[in-house]
């Protein structure tokens, strides 16, 4: 697929050829990247990687606490490389599918305007070539998997298509991400160990409750400009409550992994391995409660900030995990 020529700069904020709005300063792609992919790697999101993290971070709960339950394998090493690659990789067909359904909506959103197509740096025609390509990859890596996973991996292709839609019909599009983004909780959990037990539904469900937590507080940014436009979320369906919710979210995160802990560690004699993986979701949990105190729904910077700080809370469990598996 060829790409389009060098554009001439302009405002590195609201020109043409600059940089999306929230994307961080100094972020590779601005820097180093070829100027005629820079617009493609912005639809993927390559210059914004916390999206990819909190893709590819209930993979990695999934095949420390299976290995937990199962015992770990050399077939795990290809896991944990594979899924980082397939998080990338889908996360960009995923956010190139958002861009060419929001495309009339991100151009009416003071943050979103300056994406890659509203900008006038990529045609349609154009991005649903690079989603193609990137989710075509990502079928690569899928197909080394059991047939389990492939199967699961090719039902979450329904969730990516209809999650940019729901903002228009429901209240609630943060649970149609959850479902979406959380889905490697169970494909992994498959990949490793050819079933999708209790315990990965009972993650799978943590994760879900994250995401509620993390993406109302992202939505926190856009809420006047939805309304004006009136795109929903649950930032706008909770307003003076969302708080009060934030918190009946953190606490189902915990205790849904918590409970997932619980269920694959559950077996006799081996304590030592759940209280260690316990403890990896209490110190997630810590961090949580450190992002509320420091949370200011009222700012669209501190909304950034916290939401961006849940890659650090989400891998905190990770090590806790891989390391309860070993002991178990």
């Amino acid at each position: 697929m060829s790409l389009p020529p060098e554009m001439p700069e302009a405002d590195p904020i609201a020109g043409p050829a600059g940089p999306v709005a929230d994307a961080p300063r100094g972020n590779w792609v601005d820097l180093y990247a070829p100027a005629a992919a820079r617009p493609y790697l912005r639809l993927s999101r390559a210059d914004r990687p916390i999206g990819t993290w909190l893709l590819l971070i209930p993979c990695l709960w999934a095949i420390a606490l299976a290995g937990g339950v199962s015992g770990f394998t050399r077939w795990d090493l290809w896991l944990v490389a594979s899924c980082a690659v397939g998080a990338f990789l889908m996360r960009g067909a995923g956010c190139t599918w958002n861009d060419i359904s929001d495309r009339d909506i991100d151009a009416a959103v003071a943050r979103t305007r300056s994406r890659p197509i509203p900008a006038g740096q990529v045609t349609v025609r154009g991005a649903l070539g690079w989603m193609v390509v990137q989710a075509a990859l990502a079928a690569v890596i899928l197909f080394t998997y059991n047939w389990l996973a492939v199967g699961l991996g090719i039902a979450s292709l329904a969730l990516v298509a209809v999650y940019p839609f729901a903002k228009r019909f429901t209240w609630w599009p943060q649970v149609f991400l959850g479902l979406a983004f959380n889905w490697g909780a169970l494909l992994l959990w498959a990949a490793h160990a050819g079933e999708v037990p209790l315990a990965a539904v009972l993650l799978y469900a943590g994760g879900i409750a994250w995401t509620l937590y993390y993406d109302t507080i992202y939505a926190h940014q856009d809420r006047e400009d939805d309304a004006l436009i009136g795109v929903k979320s649950t930032a706008r369906l909770f307003g003076d409550r969302s708080r009060g919710w934030l918190w009946g979210f953190f606490a189902a995160t915990i205790l849904l992994l918590g409970a997932a802990v619980v269920v694959a560690h559950a077996e006799e004699g081996r304590v030592l391995a759940l209280v260690t993986a316990l403890a990896g979701v209490w110190a997630m949990g810590w961090h949580i409660a450190w992002q509320m105190r420091k949370l200011d729904l009222d700012d669209p910077t501190s909304c950034l900030v916290v939401f961006r700080s849940n890659r650090d809370a989400g891998l905190i469990p990770v090590p806790f995990l891989a390391v309860a598996a070993w002991l178990g």
